[in-house]
């Protein structure tokens, strides 16, 4: 309670907030804390440097592109690869559909990937994309 806080954790802070019925077309980049309950039909990455950075994709949210953030908590689907340098939570109703990267990860009775699971050691991913035609 009254201890040292543990800076390693995200704060769970929200600042900005896709609620549900909302359906957003195109890429975003953000910091902080982004909450999603509509749908997304694009990327989702944390800005450059953004280590605190953190997404909860609710029941309702739907996301078709990559996640690239440093902690994720999902009860929601995601369609697309995903890459988490910090921590992932997959929440029981939790679906992705893609690869992903992380380096901790947290996965509750009921939740489904199909894809790889790739571990990294480093705080730091890599991503490369390939080019579309």
């Amino acid at each position: 309670m009254f201890g040292k806080r543990d800076e390693s954790k995200p704060q769970g802070r929200i600042d900005t907030l896709i609620g549900a019925g909302a359906l957003v077309e195109g890429n975003i980049r953000f910091t902080g804390g982004l909450r999603i309950d509509g749908e997304v039909k694009g990327n989702v990455e944390a800005a450059d440097g953004a280590s605190a950075a953190m997404l909860v994709l609710s029941e309702q949210a739907r996301v078709e592109g990559l996640v690239a953030v440093a902690h994720l908590v999902t009860n929601g689907t995601v369609v697309g690869q995903v890459c988490v340098s910090e921590s992932l939570e997959m929440q029981a109703r939790s679906k992705i559909v893609g690869d992903v990267e992380y380096s901790i990860i947290e996965m509750h009775q009921g939740a489904v990937v199909e894809g790889r699971l790739i571990h990294r050691d480093g705080k730091s991913v890599e991503l490369k994309l390939a080019a579309t035609n």
